[in-house]
Order: structure tokens, then sequence, then C-alpha cells
């Protein structure tokens, strides 16, 4: 019996499973030592034999508990711990930034009722009001999974309080869900980083002195480009931008992957890309429909008040119904 002995190094150099690995060296030892006196010793090695199996046993316990251990973690590692929420205006001009903004402020609410810690990131306010873009932290181990279907393109359809001949105009906004984890799946070269910093508020510009804490990311192989001016620290606008930027990262290379694969959206809700149209607003009839399950809601009102949980189990009961062994898909 060997084990694989680079699995042994990382789990004697694991902290969580230093104990175990000590325990499995001292027993294995013993190991050799019961092997060496049934092949020296015949008249032994019977009862030699015993033990080796039961050292055997101990041992492959041992070893499948530590790959436990270390598997859990890795999977703790990887389990997003919050979400960056991004929502920016779309086609529509002042209505569209007024409905970025509302489709912000519904899933603070939505955070707030669920008892999720939410903090500004970075905003910029249009002209009229509302929200060319703004990109909210949400702290929680359940955020993710409860918001992951909200990535795309929102659409409302309604008459603008600007509109004198009471014509019903459609304009649009964009929503990404982004999960934050505390291991990255992507490894961002600090080199490939453009980073400025500004006063909160103004325009960018090169760091002069210590009351510009705003700071702007650029990822120059993307031209991904993230800003956070939420805290009065320099360095916590730079941690959080530089979370922000890591996972947008992360969002373009599952993008990418998902295309590479596109046979798995049979089993999906939608393709979970930015630029596809989920769900449209429709304030004259009351009605808001999901168009990738195709089903309903009338409670506008109660839902940009932050009552999303209807949708949101909606949407998760599609995907079970999807992934059972008995869907048609």
């Amino acid at each position: 019996m060997e084990h694989n002995q680079e699995k042994l190094k990382i789990f004697r150099e694991n902290h969580k499973t230093q104990y175990l690995a000590s325990v499995y060296d001292a027993e294995f030892r013993k190991l050799q030592e019961a092997r060496e006196l049934a092949a020296s010793d015949p008249e032994m090695a019977e009862l030699a034999q015993e033990e080796i199996r039961v050292l055997e046993k101990q041992l492959q316990d041992q070893f499948d508990e530590m790959d436990r251990i270390v598997e859990a973690a890795r999977e703790e590692e990887e389990k997003p711990y919050g979400v960056m929420l991004e929502v920016r205006a779309g086609a529509g001009g002042d209505e569209a930034a007024l409905f970025a903004e509302e489709l912000a402020n519904m899933y603070l609410a939505y955070a707030q009722s669920r008892g999720w810690q939410a903090t500004l990131s970075h905003k910029s306010v249009a002209s009229m009001g509302g929200y060319k873009e703004a990109a909210f932290e949400i702290r929680s181990p359940d955020v993710y999974e409860a918001l992951r279907f909200e990535t795309g393109v929102h659409r409302v359809q309604r008459v603008p309080i600007t509109e004198k001949q009471g014509r019903i105009h459609t304009s649009t906004a964009s929503v990404a869900i982004l999960p934050l984890r505390k291991k990255p799946k992507v490894e961002i070269n600090p080199s490939d980083i453009d980073m400025e910093f500004s006063r909160s508020g103004g325009a960018g510009g090169q760091n002069v002195n210590k009351v510009e804490t705003a700071v702007r990311l650029v990822h120059r192989p993307t031209g991904i480009d993230v800003r956070c001016e939420a805290n009065r620290s320099q360095q916590k606008n730079r941690e959080q931008a530089m979370a922000l930027l890591t996972a947008k990262l992360e969002a373009l290379h599952e993008e990418e992957e998902a295309r590479t694969h596109a046979e798995t959206r049979s089993k999906q809700i939608g393709t979970g890309d930015r630029s596809e149209k989920i769900r449209t607003y429709n304030f004259p009839q009351n009605r808001i429909t999901d168009h990738r399950i195709k089903e309903s809601w009338h409670s506008i009102e109660a839902t940009l008040s932050g009552e999303l949980q209807p949708i949101i189990d909606a949407l998760h009961a599609a995907e079970d119904a999807l992934a059972s062994p008995n869907s048609s898909n």
C-alpha cells in the first residue's frame, strides 16, 4: 500500500491536517516494521500479517480523512463569500439611468431583508439623476446562490415623467452579479495593471497627495476598468477595486469557457451572458416577465421594493427541473 506522496506532503504542511499527518507517519513506520518482521521471521509472519492488515486499514482511513479535510477547505475557499453587484444604464438616456438606480435599490432592499451587509464601491450619477453605473459589495455566503440568475439586461417599459404626450418608452439597464472568492480562479499579473488615484468624485490623475483616496485600476490586456471611492482609506479602496477587477476577470473567463462548451447550456437558465435580455418590467400592465422561464408576476411595485424572493424561487425551481434526470432536455 503506497499513498500519493504529493498529497501526503500537502497534508503535512496544511495546519488543518498536520496532526493527523504526524499520526499517519508514526503508523506507517509501524507498518514498515511489521513488514520487515514478516519477511525476516517466518515464525512471526502470521502474527505480523494480522498487524499489517490492521495498520493498512488505519492508514487508509487516516489518508481518506485528511483528503476530505483538505478538499472541504478548498471548496470553502472557492465558495463565494459575497458578490459585487454592478448596474449600468443602457439604451434610453436619462430614463435608463433612473431605471439602473431603481434596480440597484431593489437588490439593496432585498439584501437588507436577508440581513446581508452591502457597501457602495463606486457610482457615477447621471445629469438628471439615476446611475450611469454603480457597484456595490454585498457580503454573505448565501448571496451568490440567491442572485446568480440576475446577470443580464433588464428592460423597462413605462411613460417617463418628462414625456408630455403619454407615450411608453423602452429603456434598458444591465446587471452583473460577480462572485467574490477568498481564492480567485484567475491569476493577475501585477505588471498588467495601471493604477491611478484621485479625489473621491473627481477626475483621475496621478497620486500627488494623501487626500486622493479614490482608486482606478485598468487591466491593460482586457481593457477592464474599475473604480472604488467608497472608503476614506486609499488602501481599502485599492483592495476593494482589486476584488472587483478579479471578479470581472473571472466572469470574463467563465463566459469564454461557456462559449467553448456551449452544449452545457441546455441545462442552464439562460446563457449567463451580460448581454442577454432576461427580464421586462412593464409598468402600464404592472407585469414583470422573465423571458428565460417565460413566467410573469403582477407585482412591479413590491418587487422593486425588494420582494424578489418569488422570482428567485421560480428561477431555482426551473434550474432544478432542467437538471432533473427526467428532464426532456
